[in-house]
């Protein structure tokens, strides 16, 4: 529906556009054609006036999705389109500046001809798509949002329909795009603090409700549906990106400069040679190696890498993931301590607070989250390679089930061993595909 909305928006964009060049012409005989022509006011500025008309609709429309829920993206031919009629608005204003009063003529048209000539061919638009996938993997490491890693793609992509006639093709043009998207996430982390998880600020506490801050305030870092990353490909490779998209590693790469960062992600994940990613950070070998070792250090020092192994989801993983929807939607107390590792962790960002140890999940499920009874979990694609399910929790109304968090439950071994609650469900339920309210 989401998409459905969008594309009527678009539609409706077309048509008054097309409506002001019917407009526009001559041989129409417009009111306002010839109001205007009555005063001296040559079809040069009539156009102009169409195209103000133009930027005006894509610039509701464009706002309009942008503000979509679940993060919604708008075309790159239609944002080309926005960002074409922008260009034609400007040349004019400059034209009109230096030829204001002067008869129209030839040049004026070809001004006009030029300033709304696109700035890449049509078949541009399905090549550039293609690295939508893989672009919004590697801006979301860089980024920990799903959101910002959607909104730098979208901005890569646009950089790089706008530049195409720039591009002489001396690089691959996955090299290209990569250079793009890598500059873009650096202006993007540029004087900002880090996205972090509650065990980024502090050690875990007692399960006592007076220990759980509430702090929107911070970046937390955000999880991402499975649903935006690539799902086909070689078997390895896609092991690779579930691995390297896990929230505790996400988490660490939060902690490297920018740049070391960047150099981790592609020699570590996408495996680029160093002097692949030399050219691309316009530096030399030596200093790409040097970042990596530096790199690999504080990943070590945090515990995590990108190879640690995502457990398979076989049988016996989802008869455990099966139990557990059912243990907790009865809250039974005897079949989650027998599903839940001794040394688990539980944390609920926006809140600070992080637990440690089954025994003080469990404290805290019965004593101050005992609102969570009853609730129901919906299952969704997966977050960072792990099951995620959507937790309603009966509503204060006394009618049905209201959004409570986004669960991400990773496994280890034959239990659960993380559980990090989202209650972020305004911003994330939407981009996972989940009702806003349930029976």
């Amino acid at each position: 529906m989401r998409l459905l909305n969008l594309a009527a928006g678009e539609a409706a964009f077309n048509r008054q556009v097309e409506a002001g060049e019917r407009e526009s012409r001559p041989d129409c005989g417009s009111r306002l054609t010839n109001m205007l022509g009555a005063v001296g006011i040559d079809q040069m500025l009539v156009d102009e006036r169409r195209i103000a008309m133009g930027e005006r609709v894509v610039g509701q429309l464009m706002h309009q999705g942008a503000t979509l829920a679940g993060g919604v993206r708008l075309s790159i031919r239609f944002k080309a389109k926005a960002w074409a009629l922008q260009a034609a608005s400007r040349a004019n204003d400059q034209h009109r500046e230096m030829s204001l009063g002067a008869p129209s003529g030839q040049d004026r048209t070809m001004s006009l001809v030029q300033a709304n000539r696109t700035a890449a061919p049509a078949e541009l638009e399905g090549q550039l798509e293609q690295y939508r996938p893989e672009l919004i993997g590697y801006c979301y490491r860089m980024l920990g949002s799903p959101f910002e890693a959607e909104d730098a793609v979208q901005e890569t992509l646009l950089r790089a329909w706008r530049g195409y006639e720039r591009f002489e093709g001396r690089a691959a043009v996955r090299s290209w795009i990569y250079r793009i998207a890598t500059n873009v996430c650096l202006d993007m982390v540029e004087g900002r603090n880090r996205r972090a998880r509650p065990m980024d600020l502090g050690p875990a506490r007692a399960p006592v409700e007076t220990n759980a801050h509430w702090m929107p305030e911070v970046a937390w870092l955000e999880p991402i549906p499975d649903s935006l990353l690539a799902e086909e490909g070689d078997p390895a490779e896609l092991a690779v990106m579930r691995e390297s998209i896990r929230l505790a590693f996400v988490a660490a790469l939060q902690h490297l400069p920018p740049r070391q960062r960047a150099v981790l992600i592609l020699c570590e994940v996408l495996r680029w040679r160093a002097k692949e990613v030399a050219e691309l950070l316009k530096t030399s070998v030596p200093s790409v190696n040097s970042a990596l070792q530096r790199a690999r250090e504080t990943l070590e020092a945090s515990g995590v890498s990108a190879n640690d192994p995502v457990p398979p989801m076989d049988d016996a993983r989802k008869q455990l993931l099966a139990r557990y929807v059912q243990a907790f939607e009865r809250y039974d107390l005897n079949a989650l301590t027998s599903l839940i590792k001794e040394d688990a962790r539980q944390s609920m960002p926006p809140y600070d607070l992080w637990l440690r140890g089954r025994d003080n999940i469990l404290a805290w499920w019965f004593g101050p989250g005992i609102g969570c009874r009853g609730s129901r979990l919906l299952p969704t694609s997966g977050a960072n390679g792990c099951v995620a399910f959507g937790q309603y929790k009966p509503s204060q109304t006394g009618s049905g089930r209201d959004p409570w968090s986004l669960l991400v439950v990773e496994t280890e071994g034959d239990r659960i061993g993380e559980l990090t609650f989202f209650l972020d469900t305004a911003r994330l339920f939407p981009l996972f595909g989940l009702p806003p309210h349930v029976d």
